[in-house]
């Protein structure tokens, strides 16, 4: 995900629910200037977020995409170059809604375990109505090598803040930083694709995310010595 703190533009997703359409949140794409063009380019992200995850990235089709969102094919190129533009910016906008979403489940006064679980949580969460992030995100590893890079150091770098902030606070111990938050990136990763992805009441995995934060909390805190 690109960093932006620029303004926002609320516009409704696909399921009708408000989403900020940030500023350079989506960098690969034309940046629209009126409320009808960031709605259709909501609507091409959206649909693009169905075919490629449905699809995977190269049997994906441009004219595809363009009947899922109701637009028209000539549209597309208003807003997008290429579909490896509409793929690029869709790591983006993904990214940002993994953020968006993580950061509306914090609030003033928690500490910081508290944090670790609402924002895994949300993440979890999140991945259950989503689940074809994993693919998306999987795929940019080919397809986009510097999404997938930016992707996940950028989760690293805000999940290393909270670490510190932890530290700073007196409630995790001193030397946190970079390593820890890949360790702590990646378990929450992982789970959430055995948990949410894979998960489900037919192989017994079936737990609700609150409930798979609430054991990934535990750990770390606990850890897994006996005391």
């Amino acid at each position: 995900m690109r960093n932006s703190h620029g303004s926002g533009t609320k516009v409704a997703d696909a399921a009708g629910e408000s989403i900020v359409l940030t500023e350079g949140a989506v960098p690969e794409a034309k940046t629209p200037r009126t409320d009808r063009g960031r709605r259709t380019l909501r609507k091409l992200l959206d649909a693009a977020a169905e075919e490629f995850g449905e699809k995977g990235f190269h049997e994906a089709s441009v004219s595809s995409i363009t009947r899922r969102a109701g637009v028209a094919l000539g549209s597309f190129y208003t807003y997008f170059d290429s579909k490896d533009a509409l793929f690029r910016a869709l790591v983006a906008d993904m990214s940002e809604k993994v953020r968006t979403s993580a950061r509306s489940a914090l609030h003033d006064g928690m500490g910081a375990l508290e944090i670790e679980r609402a924002a895994l949580g949300a993440f979890l969460n999140f991945a259950a109505a989503h689940k074809e992030v994993y693919r998306i995100i999987d795929e940019a590893e080919f397809v986009d090598p510097a999404s997938y890079r930016e992707h996940y150091e950028t989760i690293a770098a805000r999940i290393a803040e909270r670490l510190r902030a932890g530290t700073a606070g007196g409630e995790f111990r001193d030397g946190l930083g970079e390593l820890e938050a890949w360790a702590v990136m990646g378990m929450n990763v992982f789970v959430g694709l055995r948990y949410v992805v894979w998960g489900g009441a037919n192989d017994g995995a079936a737990m609700p995310p609150d409930a798979i934060a609430a054991h990934v909390n535990r750990l770390l805190a606990e850890g897994v010595m006996r005391r």
